[in-house]
């Protein structure tokens, strides 16, 4: 199924590669031929009323209104979507703090793809791209605001991060509009050593990719003592890959948030665009 309707959550605050972020996103979507949606949310808080007095408000009124954070992000986001002259729509509201992820993941249930901004090793950005995983039942598209100057919205040189697993499996069948339009399709496997069980899996998912018109190549690369997510990040890098494809939370999400896992790793510092499923 193509890829026609994308929902990309704005929350925040408007610094560092925050904006860059989310022009590169509207830039995917309209490379995708696809409507996007903006959210802003910003933490409903309660503010104590102030008592103000008459001379005080004349001087408020006077001064030129600031724009907030929130309305910084939407306006990144207009300004991007007329550059691309794509179809876009904008929403905003408020919501508690502790509810805003699951707000998100409610609205990502009615996309094809969720596109997210990732600040490094950022908790409540982690928090919500989790949410998103486990609750909306979509695939999400991750863009790492430190690297927002090289990204390129064109995905010719794809990875395939493939474990063998269901949720591996599903990322795959998710991306098959990413992977029909690139010019190179890898398949790698993480493992120190290649038995004929992972060279068959590898094989079989080759042999599946052709009959979409996906000519890949499989091949394995050796972990050395690292873990897999940085393994998956060093190739990346060191092959110019714009795209990562990976299955979300092979081990359990306890077992990976105690201990750390591939997920955890890639979700803290995407090495480039990383699409990922569960």
């Amino acid at each position: 199924m193509p890829i026609k309707d994308v929902f990309l959550p704005l929350v925040g605050q408007p610094q560092g590669q925050a904006l860059a972020a989310i022009e590169k996103c509207v830039a995917v979507a309209a490379d995708l031929g696809a409507r996007i949606t903006a959210l802003a949310l910003e933490d409903d808080v309660f503010v104590r009323p102030q008592v103000v007095f008459p001379a005080e408000r004349e001087s408020a009124e006077a001064s030129a209104p600031e724009v907030g954070d929130m309305q910084q992000l939407l306006n990144t986001f207009t300004l991007a979507a007329s550059r691309t002259n794509i179809r876009a729509q904008t929403r905003s509201g408020k919501a508690p703090a502790d509810q805003i992820a699951s707000v998100l993941a409610e609205h990502a249930r009615f996309s094809d793809l969720t596109l997210v901004p990732v600040k490094p090793h950022d908790s409540r950005t982690e928090h919500i791209i989790e949410t998103l995983l486990f609750e909306s039942g979509r695939p999400l598209l991750l863009c790492p605001e430190q690297h927002v100057d090289a990204l390129r919205p064109e995905f010719e040189n794809v990875m395939i991060a493939w474990d063998h697993s269901a949720r591996a499996a599903r990322a795959v069948g998710d991306a098959l509009p990413i992977l029909q339009a690139a010019a190179s399709v890898r398949v790698i496997t993480v493992a120190d050593d290649k038995t004929e069980a992972m060279v068959q899996s590898g094989t079989a998912l080759v042999d599946h990719l052709r009959e979409h018109g996906v000519h890949a190549s499989f091949e394995t690369a050796k972990g050395g003592g690292s873990s897999i997510g940085k393994v998956l990040g060093s190739w990346a890098n060191s092959h110019a890959i714009d795209a990562v494809i990976m299955g979300a939370y092979h081990h359990s999400r306890f077992n990976e948030i105690v201990w750390g896992g591939v997920t955890k790793t890639v979700i803290g510092q995407p090495p480039c665009w990383v699409m990922i499923s569960h």
